[in-house]
Protein backbone atom coordinates (compact mmCIF):
# COMPACT_ATOMS: atom_id res chain seq x y z
CA UNK A 1 0.00 0.00 0.00
CA UNK A 2 1.58 3.50 -0.78
CA UNK A 3 0.96 6.00 1.44
CA UNK A 4 2.34 9.42 1.53
CA UNK A 5 5.11 8.64 3.88
CA UNK A 6 6.21 6.45 1.70
CA UNK A 7 5.70 8.60 -1.41
CA UNK A 8 8.34 11.04 0.11
CA UNK A 9 10.85 8.67 1.12
CA UNK A 10 11.02 7.89 -2.25
CA UNK A 11 11.55 10.99 -3.39
CA UNK A 12 14.04 11.35 -1.43
CA UNK A 13 16.63 12.84 -4.39
CA UNK A 14 19.77 11.05 -1.84
CA UNK A 15 20.75 8.03 -0.10
CA UNK A 16 19.30 7.01 2.99
CA UNK A 17 22.09 6.03 4.85
CA UNK A 18 20.93 2.51 4.85
CA UNK A 19 18.28 2.75 6.86
CA UNK A 20 15.00 0.72 5.82
CA UNK A 21 12.52 2.70 4.05
CA UNK A 22 9.98 0.22 5.30
CA UNK A 23 10.48 0.29 8.57
CA UNK A 24 11.41 4.30 8.64
CA UNK A 25 8.13 4.67 6.96
CA UNK A 26 5.97 2.69 9.39
CA UNK A 27 7.20 4.16 12.16
CA UNK A 28 6.64 7.33 10.87
CA UNK A 29 3.32 6.68 10.52
CA UNK A 30 2.78 5.02 13.83
CA UNK A 31 4.33 8.10 15.20
CA UNK A 32 1.67 10.38 13.86
CA UNK A 33 -0.92 7.99 14.47
CA UNK A 34 -0.27 7.36 17.91
CA UNK A 35 -0.20 11.54 18.55
CA UNK A 36 -3.72 11.36 16.88
CA UNK A 37 -4.78 8.70 19.16
CA UNK A 38 -3.09 10.27 22.39
CA UNK A 39 -4.58 13.68 21.63
CA UNK A 40 -7.85 12.35 21.35
CA UNK A 41 -8.21 10.44 24.12
CA UNK A 42 -6.39 12.93 26.57
CA UNK A 43 -9.68 14.55 25.46
CA UNK A 44 -12.25 12.54 25.73
CA UNK A 45 -10.25 11.90 29.52
CA UNK A 46 -11.58 15.11 30.21
CA UNK A 47 -14.95 14.65 29.27
CA UNK A 48 -15.39 11.86 31.51
CA UNK A 49 -16.85 12.01 34.67
CA UNK A 50 -14.16 11.17 36.84
CA UNK A 51 -11.56 13.43 35.56
CA UNK A 52 -9.87 14.26 38.47
CA UNK A 53 -8.69 10.33 38.36
CA UNK A 54 -7.15 10.51 35.05
CA UNK A 55 -4.93 13.40 35.44
CA UNK A 56 -2.00 10.94 34.61
CA UNK A 57 -3.60 9.49 32.24
CA UNK A 58 -4.01 13.01 30.31
CA UNK A 59 -0.40 13.89 31.26
CA UNK A 60 1.01 11.33 29.98
CA UNK A 61 -1.10 11.82 26.82
CA UNK A 62 -0.16 14.89 26.28
CA UNK A 63 3.51 13.85 26.42
CA UNK A 64 3.30 11.43 24.40
CA UNK A 65 1.33 12.83 21.58
CA UNK A 66 4.05 15.42 21.98
CA UNK A 67 7.08 13.04 21.69
CA UNK A 68 5.59 11.36 19.14
CA UNK A 69 5.16 14.37 16.85
CA UNK A 70 8.50 15.56 16.99
CA UNK A 71 9.92 11.87 16.32
CA UNK A 72 8.14 11.92 13.17
CA UNK A 73 9.35 15.28 12.18
CA UNK A 74 12.92 14.57 13.25
CA UNK A 75 12.41 11.05 11.21
CA UNK A 76 10.89 12.98 7.66
CA UNK A 77 14.15 14.74 7.48
CA UNK A 78 17.55 12.81 5.93
CA UNK A 79 19.72 15.96 5.13
CA UNK A 80 23.05 16.03 7.91
CA UNK A 81 21.60 12.74 9.21
CA UNK A 82 23.00 11.65 12.80
CA UNK A 83 22.15 8.26 13.86
CA UNK A 84 22.78 8.87 17.38
CA UNK A 85 19.91 11.73 17.40
CA UNK A 86 17.81 9.13 15.53
CA UNK A 87 18.54 6.64 18.29
CA UNK A 88 17.71 9.08 20.67
CA UNK A 89 14.37 9.87 19.65
CA UNK A 90 13.31 6.63 18.68
CA UNK A 91 14.71 5.45 22.56
CA UNK A 92 12.31 8.69 24.38
CA UNK A 93 9.51 7.71 22.04
CA UNK A 94 9.36 4.16 22.79
CA UNK A 95 10.06 4.64 26.35
CA UNK A 96 7.20 7.24 26.34
CA UNK A 97 4.17 5.03 24.43
CA UNK A 98 5.21 1.90 26.99
CA UNK A 99 3.82 4.45 29.73
CA UNK A 100 1.30 6.16 28.35
CA UNK A 101 0.23 2.59 27.32
CA UNK A 102 0.86 1.32 30.36
CA UNK A 103 -1.17 4.33 32.07
CA UNK A 104 -4.16 3.86 29.65
CA UNK A 105 -4.34 0.20 29.72
CA UNK A 106 -5.24 0.89 34.05
CA UNK A 107 -8.12 2.30 32.20
CA UNK A 108 -8.90 0.70 29.18
CA UNK A 109 -11.61 -1.53 31.26
CA UNK A 110 -13.63 1.34 31.49
CA UNK A 111 -12.64 3.55 28.61
CA UNK A 112 -12.43 2.43 25.10
CA UNK A 113 -10.51 5.59 24.16
CA UNK A 114 -7.94 4.43 26.57
CA UNK A 115 -8.10 1.01 24.97
CA UNK A 116 -7.83 2.45 21.80
CA UNK A 117 -4.85 4.63 22.85
CA UNK A 118 -3.30 2.04 24.56
CA UNK A 119 -3.27 0.10 21.63
CA UNK A 120 -2.13 2.69 19.18
CA UNK A 121 1.36 3.13 21.54
CA UNK A 122 1.91 -0.45 21.70
CA UNK A 123 2.46 -0.19 18.18
CA UNK A 124 3.90 2.92 17.61
CA UNK A 125 6.42 1.73 20.86
CA UNK A 126 6.97 -1.67 18.52
CA UNK A 127 7.95 0.72 15.20
CA UNK A 128 10.58 2.45 17.02
CA UNK A 129 12.10 -0.40 18.33
CA UNK A 130 12.22 -2.07 15.06
CA UNK A 131 13.45 1.02 13.40
CA UNK A 132 16.40 1.20 16.53
CA UNK A 133 17.56 -2.55 15.90
CA UNK A 134 17.65 -2.20 12.09
CA UNK A 135 20.46 0.85 12.16
CA UNK A 136 22.78 -1.75 14.02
Amino acid sequence: MTTAVKDMLDTYPADLGGVDRDKLARCIEECIACAQACTACADACMSEEMVAELTKCIRTNADCADICTATAAVLSRHTGYDANITRAILTACATVCKACADECERHAGQHDHCRVCAEACRRCEQACNDLIASLG
